[in-house]
């Protein structure tokens, strides 16, 4: 079956790359041999729809998400390997990739049409030899087996998704999600909305268009019985009435992360969190309405202390965000005549030697070193000591007089977890064996942000990032599933697939590992940048939430950012 899977989709691969012809590399037989490989590794990731279930992709939305993912095709070909091969350099400048227009409208009518022709042959695949899970099981008239998935964030979404996906027919499992949210954020777009590139509703999508047999409660959890079994969720304060606890036979762990201000009150009350859609929005608001004050302020060290921005935390988010902040206000500032581009201060303050820990030391290098060029400021191997409304104190002795502290220095796994007897690790995550259950406790499960997974035998543990908690999500439906039918349950295993990250627009930084032969390719610049926008963009759940991004996307490159404040602020 997965031979004829394979060979079907590099075929179909084959035969829709031939429409790159008319634009560009006429009749080049290698074109058709990208489009087979492309079809093949399509057919080694692509789950096939089971009979009987509506496909929850569309047509539309596989044509964005292919359409998006031609452009890194069509810049590792075009812009990369097919000048480095005639002996040129790589056309990188606006002026080469220019020269390259027409190869990409022909791997993008490739991409698009193999979008749709995929899904066509998918279903006919699945309609033709059904997978085994798909056969038809008898009906039983017992109570179904009830699973409830605590947090609607990636892991826990991505849970319930691939839950009802394994399932198909099979009506023997109730699953229940419940968030305190309704919808699910697209964190790696958080910082786009902070610095107003993306409109904040356009990264949320909503939970129940996703999930289409789950039942969705949108409640807060107050406390969860281990012994009884049941979750009690807080009250809903607005009607008066309680809200009924929740059964389970199985419980999913997926209530993510808090900002962890590591015991200090004084920081807490001043900072700026940056974990939620909410604190994007008001640290966007935040902005305008100090440049507003700035504006009309006559005391210059008043006017100085508006104007500067402190972000503690060197990581992925902080560093996304300095850049985006940086290019927001710097931007807004011309339409305000008594203040310069140079009166702005974003300030980076991050306790290691060198930003973006994840990344290597050459690639921090050049963000700092980019990021320096566009005016941002860095307070390296230092940390936030205190602040208060007016002022933020370091470590070692500095103090910067600011209006502003952001808080990205730090998470932790959320508090919940403390009430629970599980056994957890030293950074409060609840520890699981490699089959992503709680030992000892059977029908108790974690992952994501709030589980310390085992990697190997070292007795590492896998970080807590997103592309990681989606394959833990798959692993954990698949096991789950496996645990109500008394089968084998599978280790979880994962290699990272490389990190990107934005540091300003048209800025990036990217590491990607080469999966043949497990090589790290770097990247930087305007590439990696591209890259990033394409590869989230594909990633985006929702057809619709892709074309508005692409949208306010198309619109920033004509007109300047938006400063109209989305909310009141103090």
């Amino acid at each position: 079956m997965k031979f004829r899977t394979d060979a079907a989709f590099a075929a179909c691969g084959g035969v829709c790359a031939l429409l790159v012809w008319p634009w560009a590399h006429a009749f080049a037989l290698w074109v058709p041999l990208v489009g087979a490989c492309a079809g093949f590794g399509y057919g080694r990731i692509r789950e096939l729809p089971v009979p009987g279930r509506a496909d929850d992709a569309g047509a539309l939305d596989r044509i964005l998400t292919s359409a998006a993912l031609a452009i890194p095709l069509w810049l590792a070909i075009d812009v990369l390997l097919v000048p480095l091969a005639s002996g040129h350099a790589p056309a990188w400048s606006s002026v080469g990739m220019r020269g390259a227009f027409g190869a990409w409208i022909g791997w993008t009518a490739f991409a698009c049409t193999f979008g749709i022709a995929g899904g066509v042959v998918a279903t006919w695949l699945a309609v033709r030899w059904p997978p085994p899970d798909a056969a038809a099981k008898p009906i039983e008239s017992r109570k179904p087996i009830r699973v409830v998935i605590v947090g609607g964030g990636f892991a826990g979404m991505t849970a319930a998704l691939e839950l009802e996906r394994a399932l198909g027919a099979d009506t023997s499992l109730a699953i229940t999600l419940v968030s305190r949210s309704n919808a699910l954020l697209f964190t790696p777009m958080l910082a786009e909305v902070a610095g107003s590139s993306v409109e904040p509703t356009h990264i949320s999508s909503p939970l129940r268009a996703n999930l289409r047999r789950t039942e969705v409660v949108n409640a807060t959890v107050r406390a969860i019985d281990l012994a009884r079994r049941s979750i009690e969720l807080e009250p809903d304060v607005e009607s008066g009435r309680e809200r009924l606890g929740i059964e389970y036979d199985h419980v999913v762990l997926a209530l993510g992360s808090v900002s962890n201000f590591f015991g200090s009150d004084e920081i807490r009350t001043v900072a700026l969190e940056f974990k939620s859609l909410a604190d994007a929005i008001a640290i966007r608001n935040r902005a305008i309405a100090l440049v507003e004050r700035a504006d009309r302020e006559g005391d210059a060290d008043r006017k100085a202390r508006s104007l500067t921005f402190v972000i503690a935390g060197g990581g992925f988010a902080g560093i996304e965000l300095a850049g985006a902040l940086n290019d927001f206000v710097r931007g807004i500032v011309v339409d305000y005549p008594s203040l310069r581009s140079s009166d702005v201060r974003v300030i980076v303050v991050h306790s290691r030697e060198h930003v973006l820990p994840e990344l290597s030391t050459s690639l921090a290098t050049y963000a700092i070193e980019r990021m320096r060029e566009r005016g941002v400021e860095f307070r390296l191997a230092t940390r936030v000591a205190g602040a208060t409304a007016h002022a933020v104190r370091l470590d070692p002795s500095e103090t910067i007089a600011s209006d502003t502290l952001i808080w990205t220095a730090g998470t932790a796994p959320h508090p919940l977890l403390e009430t629970l007897a599980l056994a957890r690790d030293r950074r409060g995550a609840v520890v699981v064996d490699a089959t992503l259950v709680v030992p000892g406790r059977s029908g108790v499960w974690a992952l994501g942000d709030c589980a310390a997974i085992p990697s190997g035998d070292s007795g590492a543990t896998y970080p807590p990032t997103a592309q990681h908690a989606l394959r833990e999500a798959k692993t954990l439906a698949r096991n789950v599933l496996a645990a109500t039918r008394h089968e084998a349950l599978e280790p979880f295993a994962f290699v990272s697939l490389g990190s990107l990250c934005v540091i300003g627009y048209q800025l990036a930084c990217a590491e990607i590992r080469e999966p043949l032969t497990g090589r790290t390719l770097r990247f930087s610049g305007l590439f990696a940048w591209i890259l990033w926008r394409a590869i989230y963009l594909a990633k985006l759940p929702g057809t619709d939430r892709k074309v508005r991004v692409l949208v306010d996307w198309i619109v920033e490159l004509f007109f300047p950012r938006d400063t109209v404040q989305t909310i009141e602020v103090a």
